[in-house]
């Protein structure tokens, strides 16, 4: 195995390792300043600490913070932890809230923060220094070449040029021409470059190839092996695939998908539905618990009829849910086929506050916490205009491979109200694909920003 790969394999439990000591130091200075002549080992101090241990855990799995494929980089290492180190804070301060103990000092909290926020910074400067020195006195690369200067050969060579894993050697062959001659044998050249490849060290040499020439591969692979070298055969696909493809493996089999889909990994659904179920438990103790009566007093005074509406929308896989809102309404009997429009006559004076402040959509953490909805993701429309606009937008069903959302990457960039025009919703559309193809936890958090901040500044599409 190379000098790289062990590297890259004890640095995960370097990481850890050091993390969690870091973390503990950081826990236990906060207390020594902070409680003078309390015994940390008694309780609730005990438990407050295993509880820090505990969250950071979690902080640090839901970001893949010691991940192979997070360590590899120190770039991701980087933001991994400063996205781990946000919600650790974060998470550790509502468990001090939901945990109403007053033993727990301001102070302590301030100091055990700042302790902790500095020493992974240290930690993480310290760790790069030592990887530049280490480079510098060993060769940390395995050696490596690329045969075929196609596309798939040029990309590939990108990124071992810029892998700090890989000593990119070059391009064995450069024309892009078949390796056998005329009489079915191996060109001498192409023995040449691998005879030329073994002697400056190269370890792995990687072979793009067309799927029409992959007879080829026989011949170079019993030449590379008789020089000593690996051969690793990467199928050109690009010049078949003329749109974007993302390869994986089912088992032993090869499986091609043609749209790049974060969400569906088990470990970012799982993400995704923690963040729904935390941030939505927050909105329904702190807000909702004295909002409803309030808004609910409101709507009743200015119309009969009940404080919520609901109504069957279009959810993940198609499949109808019923979804909640503030009724904002007179009750009518429209409200299935009809879309609100402005100046509509419909709308309560308290119902027009609700629809312009988003404020409506509150009752939909309710929807979030069943598991119907998320935070965030593509607004759910009525099972009318689902089969309205599916048959004359094209790709308009993809936006169904997501739970819907309270709020969404096509709302917070002007994308809401009413959708009569075709070309609306088609922007609409390609502004939910482009979130399904682009998620991530952090996009998320920018999203709910801006919903906030358009809340308060008010939207001119929203009636």
């Amino acid at each position: 195995m190379a000098t790289r790969s062990r590297y890259l394999y004890l640095l995960r439990y370097v990481l850890l390792i050091s993390d969690i000591l870091l973390i503990n130091l950081s826990f236990f200075i906060a207390f020594l300043l902070s409680y003078k002549n309390a015994s940390l080992f008694g309780v609730p101090y005990l438990n407050y600490l295993l509880v820090w241990n505990l969250l950071w855990l979690v902080s640090a799995g839901m970001f893949g913070l010691y991940r192979s494929d997070v360590a590899q980089h120190l770039v991701d290492i980087y933001r991994a932890s400063g996205k781990a180190l946000i919600f650790h804070v974060a998470f550790f301060a509502f468990y001090h809230i939901f945990a109403a103990n007053d033993q727990i000092q301001r102070s302590f909290l301030l100091i055990v923060y700042c302790l902790e926020a500095m020493f992974l910074l240290v930690s993480r400067f310290s760790g790069t220094l030592l990887e530049v020195i280490l480079s510098k006195r060993f060769s940390m690369g395995r050696p490596v070449a690329v045969m075929g200067t196609g596309e798939t050969g040029r990309r590939l060579a990108g990124f071992l040029e810029k892998s700090q894993n890989f000593q990119f050697g070059g391009f064995l062959i450069h024309e892009d021409s078949t390796y056998i001659d005329e009489e079915g044998s191996l060109r001498s050249s192409v023995s040449e470059q691998l005879a030329e490849a073994a002697a400056r060290g190269i370890k792995d040499v990687y072979v793009t190839l067309k799927p029409d020439r992959m007879v080829e591969a026989v011949y170079l692979l019993e030449e590379a092996e008789r020089q000593c070298v690996r051969l690793k055969f990467i199928p050109d696909l690009h010049a078949s695939l003329a749109v974007p493809f993302k390869m994986t493996y089912m088992g032993e089999f090869p499986v091609i998908s043609m749209r790049e889909e974060p969400l569906d990994d088990i470990q970012n659904r799982f993400k995704k539905r923690v963040f729904d179920m935390v941030f939505s438990s927050l909105v329904l103790v702190f807000v909702m618990s004295w909002l409803v009566p309030v808004i609910g007093l409101i709507i009743k005074i200015q119309s009969p009829g009940p404080v919520f509406f609901r109504q069957q929308r279009s959810g993940r896989n198609n499949e109808p849910f019923w979804c909640y809102k503030f009724r904002s309404m007179r009750v009518n009997k429209d409200s299935d086929r009809r879309q609100a429009s402005r100046d509509d006559d419909r709308i309560t004076p308290i119902g027009r506050f609700l629809r312009k402040s988003s404020l409506d959509e509150l009752p939909q953490f309710f929807n979030v916490f069943l598991g119907n909805m998320s935070v965030i993701g593509p607004r759910p429309h009525m099972l009318k205009h689902t089969e309205q606009y599916s048959a004359i937008i094209n790709r308009y069903m993809v936006r169904q491979f997501l739970k819907p959302g309270i709020s969404g990457w096509a709302q917070v960039n002007g994308f809401r109200g009413e959708t009569e025009d075709p070309r609306l919703m088609e922007s609409r559309v390609e502004h939910d694909i482009w979130y399904m193809e682009n998620w991530s936890l952090m996009l998320d958090v920018k999203i709910i920003f801006m919903t906030v901040i358009n809340m308060f500044k008010g939207e001119e599409m929203a009636f």
